[in-house]
């Protein structure tokens, strides 16, 4: 695609887009990033951030963690963007797989870090589609599927649909026809479970 980012921005403003032309347009970003663009690097930052930012916060419960991991996040986008496929997922999806392993490490690294409620992740939810075969590709989540095993099965589908796939509680609540402080409770619960598990 030829043009600047700042040119498709224009164009944006100009013609409104709808979803599938946007996830062209980040592709291709992410394209440029692989070619040492900082241009591209800043357009992808001002599209995603506030999302990227939302899975930090679901996983890290300190403000400043999850800003920093969010720092570490794009500079791992700006060094691996080559190795994001068009072909195997949308570029959200590799973003926010990149994003949440950071966040992931940092997470663990953290041994004192209290568990926040599940209210401070907000309503961000995860619109594209789902991480979970991305995730499982990465050697980084082997010690957190091994977490998961250890939860009965209803925590760990709660867990995966919350932070894996992107679902709010809410949406959580409705789909399993329960009140929502009983999803909040047992989300609650599991993330206690699985951050024993993780910081063993």
């Amino acid at each position: 695609m030829d043009g600047s980012i700042g040119e498709t921005q224009d164009a944006e403003r100009a013609a409104p887009s709808g979803a599938g032309e946007a996830r062209a347009r980040l592709a291709e970003a992410l394209g440029r990033v692989a070619r040492g663009d900082r241009e591209a690097l800043k357009f992808v930052y001002a599209r995603t951030s506030a999302k990227l930012f939302g899975v930090c916060l679901r996983i890290l419960p300190d403000r400043g963690d999850a800003e920093d991991a969010l720092q570490e996040a794009f500079v791992t986008i700006w060094r691996k963007a080559g190795s994001f496929d068009a072909a195997r997922g949308s570029p959200i999806t590799w973003l926010v797989t990149v994003t949440r392993n950071r966040a992931l490490d940092r997470f663990r690294s953290r041994r004192s870090v209290a568990t926040q409620p599940i209210e401070a992740a907000g309503e961000v939810a995860d619109e594209s589609e789902t991480a979970d075969a991305a995730i499982e590709r990465d050697q980084d989540a082997a010690q957190l599927r091994g977490c998961l095993a250890e939860l009965s099965a209803p925590e760990a589908d709660l867990i995966r649909a919350a932070f894996l796939q992107g679902s709010t509680y809410s949406e959580l609540a409705a789909r399993a026809d329960m009140p929502l402080g009983t999803v909040k409770s047992r989300i609650r619960r599991a993330l206690i479970k699985l951050k024993g598990c993780l910081t063993q």
